[in-house]
């Protein structure tokens, strides 16, 4: 449930609006414990992802730091090899018979 909520500050192009409100919908589908709201939910369900979504904005271009700016290739390599230590390879997937 929660796959988007990622560390978004500090990188090399920053985070875009897109990603920001991705990690405020996960969030909030997290606290509420609802992928999708009723009906009678989605306009606040709604009005909190607007919220989380301006909150987290604000915070990640307030933010200072003396740091180099992370590069997403290489922590995205960083994250695929931490899972191949913890689960394993992936399976050899199977080619298909031809049709």
């Amino acid at each position: 449930m929660c796959r988007n909520i990622k560390t978004l500050a500090n990188f090399q192009p920053p985070a875009t609006e897109d990603e920001i409100r991705a990690s405020a919908l996960q969030f909030v589908r997290k606290l509420s414990g609802a992928t999708r709201p009723s009906r009678a939910n989605e306009v606040v369900f709604q009005r909190a992802v607007d919220e989380v979504t301006a909150a987290a904005h604000r915070l990640i271009h307030s933010l200072q730091t003396t740091a180099a700016p992370r590069d997403r290739d290489q922590e995205r390599r960083k994250a695929h090899e931490r899972a191949i230590k913890r689960f394993g390879s992936p399976p050899e997937r199977a080619s298909l018979p031809p049709s």
